[in-house]
């Protein structure tokens, strides 16, 4: 099993559709006992959160999101937990939204040390 989630931020390495999470989004994940929660935001998301579980290398979790327009949206998650040569965190994700339609996979990675955190400016 991949080492624990938990105060590691994490970004996509590409961005999805206009209005969805992209490459500026950070997520700031916490793991304990099973249980995974994150906190994201930046780009085309004001503000969001996921709430799940771990079991070995899977995730399952479910996400909702404030979105610059005013919109909100939520969707489920379920994701594979990789590490990295270089021993960052991969996550491969397939995602399905709940409160519209859409679906997709998508690849967040451990943003590396030294590498700007989002600001409320970027957010």
């Amino acid at each position: 099993m991949a080492r624990s989630l938990d105060g590691l931020t994490l970004a996509p390495v590409a961005d999805q559709a206009p209005g969805q999470v992209g490459t500026r989004t950070r997520f700031d994940y916490h793991e304990k006992d099973g249980e995974i929660w994150a906190d994201y935001a930046g780009g085309d998301v004001v503000r969001g959160r996921l709430v799940g579980t771990r079991e070995g290398d899977r995730l399952d979790f479910r996400y909702v999101q404030l979105k610059r327009d005013g919109t909100t949206s939520g969707g489920h998650c379920a994701s594979r937990v990789v590490e990295l040569p270089d021993g960052r965190i991969r996550l491969e994700e397939t995602w399905q939204w709940e409160s519209q339609t859409g679906s997709g996979t998508s690849v967040v990675e451990q943003v590396a040390e030294g590498v700007e955190h989002v600001t409320g400016a970027d957010r």
